[in-house]
């Protein structure tokens, strides 16, 4: 029998909104600059591990602030990118609106403050339709230690006042598959071509798409 559950936390960028390839093409161009080349399948392989480029830099002994250069350039080509590009997932806002009539929603993202604010910006009074959905939204500035740690969600848990059998983790990379279960919660992956290749074999249902969840958990 299917378990049921009364909230569903979902991670952000790439299973609500296709950011995901954005965000490598100004990491890459970054680190590039820095003379650090950047291939899709070490990105991806960095994101698994919760690590980042960066990291590399500096164990090969190149200066700080040159990395943080990197950084900033990175943040800023990141931005414009968000600016001039279509980031929306069809079909998105219409499941919410379902999921919403029969469950208290979340967003545990790792994305930073301006960025997310910049993604939903309502530009001609017209936004994603997504944030109205959701009771509670915690970024990066609102925990410690990201994911893979489980701190994100035990601090979702915790503001939303429930406890980790109530809640299902909807994420699309490993580092948040092992984020979700650390915290004791049980996590649906969503299939994205930029973590196609990770180990999800820990998730408690694996599906092609959002809407594969609305089939699981609206009939």
């Amino acid at each position: 029998m299917q378990k049921t559950y009364s909230h569903i936390l979902f991670d952000h960028d790439g299973v609500l909104v296709n950011t995901e390839p954005l965000y490598f093409a100004a990491t890459a161009s970054a680190a590039e600059a820095l003379g650090m080349p950047l291939s899709h399948q070490d990105y991806l392989a960095l994101m698994a591990r919760g690590a980042n480029v960066w990291e590399r830099g500096r164990v090969q002994g190149i200066p700080e602030q040159h990395i943080q250069d990197a950084i900033a350039r990175r943040d800023r080509d990141y931005q414009r990118l968000l600016r001039t590009n279509d980031v929306t997932i069809q079909g998105v806002p219409t499941l919410l609106k379902a999921f919403a009539q029969r469950f208290t929603l979340a967003i545990v993202t790792t994305a930073k403050d301006q960025d997310f604010a910049l993604i939903h910006d309502d530009q001609d009074g017209h936004g994603l339709g997504i944030v109205e959905h959701m009771s509670l939204i915690l970024t990066r500035s609102d925990y410690v230690n990201s994911k893979p740690d489980p701190e994100p969600y035990l601090l979702a848990l915790a503001r939303l006042g429930v406890s980790p059998d109530q809640a299902l983790v909807i994420e699309d990379s490993e580092r948040g598959l092992r984020a979700a279960i650390a915290a004791g919660l049980d996590c649906a992956t969503i299939y994205h071509p930029f973590t196609e290749g990770q180990d999800f074999s820990a998730a408690t249902y694996r599906l092609k798409s959002l809407a594969a969840l609305g089939a699981l958990l609206l009939n």
